[in-house]
């Protein structure tokens, strides 16, 4: 993939850099900034965000999401489709800002995500056999009931939130940014935070669960992801806006074989 083109780096579609930034501001006073750990096996960097509140980054954009919301004056529920680290990150952003939370979860959820989710005063609705008919499910209650839908990535608010991850890092001065992509929300927000200083960023998914690395090449059919170790990003279509934000921004996707990634795992 060709670099980006400069005169985007700073503004794409509707998510900004001062977005990022806005974003940094809110969630500082709740969210720790997450350490690095030198993985001497790879030769890198590690961002270890698993130590993040609720184990996930998802909690940024979860977080910055309602704290938005708020200075907006939008005070209506919250609805969102996850099977475990979204639906987490806004059980406890909305239990910190006291604003009602429905996290509809698919059967077969691993079971302390659930418990996770209602720990956090969250109602869990369990829907559905996988996340599309989860997903579809939490649309029609938000459209019925009046509810704000957030989405696990394709939402401005929540990029910026997870764009806090490479706020963090710049400080590190990096040369190079690798981020796994799912749904992009991620990979967008880190790009943003980052191409602006130089920083070559490349996104990594796994082959057969490759849906952003297809809508870039301008393959957007829907995929049906192949079973994979990286369940966490296994997305049939990326978001809209993540598409067009990692289309402009990332320098390069890489396709990891499912048997590098299972081979990495148990080394």
């Amino acid at each position: 993939m060709p670099a980006a083109d400069a005169s985007k780096e700073s503004d794409v579609g509707d998510v900004t850099v001062a977005d990022v930034l806005a974003a940094q501001a809110r969630l500082r006073r709740f969210l720790p900034p997450t350490p690095l750990h030198h993985a001497e096996r790879f030769g890198t960097w590690l961002k270890l965000e698993n130590l993040q509140r609720t184990g996930s980054y998802k909690v940024r954009g979860a977080l910055n999401a309602l704290l938005a919301a708020r200075e907006r004056g939008d005070t209506r529920p919250v609805i969102c489709a996850s099977a475990g680290n979204h639906a987490q990150g806004v059980a406890w952003a909305a239990y910190r800002l006291d604003v009602p939370a429905i996290a509809v979860m698919p059967h077969g959820a691993p079971a302390t995500k659930i418990a996770g989710v209602a720990h956090w005063g969250a109602t869990v609705r369990q829907h559905g056999n996988s996340y599309d008919e989860a997903y579809a499910f939490a649309v029609e209650l938000a459209q019925r009931h009046g509810y704000r839908f957030l989405s696990a990535f394709d939402d401005a608010d929540v990029i910026a939130g997870q764009g806090t991850v490479g706020i963090e890092l710049a400080a590190h001065a990096p040369d190079v940014v690798i981020v796994p992509i799912g749904g992009g929300g991620l990979a967008s927000g880190v790009a943003l935070a980052l191409k602006s200083q130089g920083v070559r960023i490349v996104g990594a998914q796994v082959e057969g669960v490759d849906s952003m690395a297809r809508a870039i090449r301008g393959d957007v059919r829907e995929i049906n992801p192949v079973p994979s170790l990286a369940d966490g990003v296994r997305v049939k279509i990326p978001g809209f806006l993540t598409r067009r934000l990692c289309t402009s921004l990332l320098d390069d996707v890489v396709i990891v074989r499912e048997a590098e990634l299972r081979e990495t795992l148990v080394r």
